[in-house]
């Protein structure tokens, strides 16, 4: 769109900056709006290009933008950092986004629809609901180690402990510390429930969501990694090829080339979907354990038998980690079912 507009929308709750550039760069307004104010302005604007970056409330005000009928560019915070000049105030944000968003060779991120979003709030409610438990649990375990009292990991020990040692009277507990030990096993137990309640929930959305239900085929993709998948991915539109979308999540290594040399190095520690990441790759190690007591039965499993054998478990689950990204978009671009090659 380069005969348009362009809408640079600096985010926050109440007050946004909202830079507008003609076609040719020049500056045509940059200054605050209210929320009311900014959604009369998007109703009111001709067919515009938004830009915007990827944080809070971005996919609310993309999905708004979009369906009035502009083009929508969600940038990432990273990506717009290296256009800010000067100091850091809501005016040169807005101008930074304007600037980077006309560029072509940058890219937006994907927008969800509110179904999607729906789903990836409810694993986001998952993930830190288990966070918090673990948290309780090991809390519990290191004030009963200061009393010289060890309870072995996992829930079902303390499960099998905790009741014991509320009420043995000869291991020495104080009183006051037998109370506050109750009460937090009662509210362990209660976070407990509420993630099995959740993870319910999780399991019965991916049950009937045709696009999670393809990805579960795959091997070593369960339905916290179908459904980060197919959020990340969508139909695949947001990509060119596999590798883009693998390199999108931070399954690729890093590149350091410079005079015709080409320098590989590890995947990146910052720009990547650090929890997809670890999901699949958690998904591959569990495939490696499986592929290394059998015969290999397709011929993906042979090729992960002999990178295991040439340069170990780890590397293996990164690049079967790879595979899968790439496998999982070209079932979503071409809409079609995964179907491994069987060995004769």
């Amino acid at each position: 769109m380069k005969d348009t507009n362009i809408l640079a929308i600096d985010l926050a709750k109440n007050v946004f900056q909202v830079c507008k550039r003609d076609p040719k760069g020049k500056v045509l307004f940059n200054r605050e709006l209210s929320r009311a104010k900014l959604k009369e302005m998007l109703v009111k604007q001709p067919r515009s290009l938004v830009a915007m970056e990827a944080c809070g409330s971005a996919q609310y005000w993309a999905r708004l933008a979009r369906a009035l009928g502009h083009e929508v560019k969600v940038i990432s915070a990273r990506t717009v950092k290296p256009f800010q000049t000067k100091q850091k105030t809501d005016r040169n944000d807005a101008l930074a986004i304007a600037i980077a968003a006309s560029q072509e060779h940058i890219h937006g991120v994907r927008v969800q629809s509110a179904e999607e979003q729906a789903l990836q709030s409810l694993e986001r409610a998952r993930h830190l609901a288990k966070t918090h438990q673990i948290a309780q649990s090991n809390q519990i375990r290191g004030l009963l180690g200061e009393f010289g009292i060890i309870v072995p990991p996992s829930l079902s020990q303390l499960r099998k402990h905790i009741p014991f040692i509320l009420e043995d009277a000869e291991n020495s507990l104080p009183q006051s510390f037998r109370e506050t030990l109750n009460y937090l096993w009662q509210h362990l137990l209660q976070q407990i429930e509420h993630v099995a309640i959740l993870e319910r929930q999780l399991e019965g959305a991916v049950k009937y969501d045709t696009t999670c239900q393809k990805l579960m085929k795959l091997e070593g993709v369960g339905p916290i990694g179908a459904l980060g998948l197919a959020v990340r991915l969508g139909q695949g539109e947001n990509f060119t090829n596999g590798r883009e979308a693998s390199a999108n999540i931070g399954l690729t290594p890093k590149q350091h080339s410079s005079g015709g040399k080409e320098r590989i190095g590890h995947i990146s520690k910052r720009h990547a979907d650090k929890r997809l990441r670890s999901t699949l790759f958690q998904g591959a190690l569990s495939v490696i354990t499986q592929v290394s007591k059998r015969p290999a039965r397709t011929s993906k499993e042979r090729w992960l038998q002999a990178l295991v054998e040439r340069r170990g478990k780890k590397i293996a689950a990164v690049a079967f980690a790879n595979k899968t990204v790439r496998t999982a978009y070209a079932i979503l671009k071409n809409d079609t079912e995964y179907q491994p090659i069987s060995l004769a």
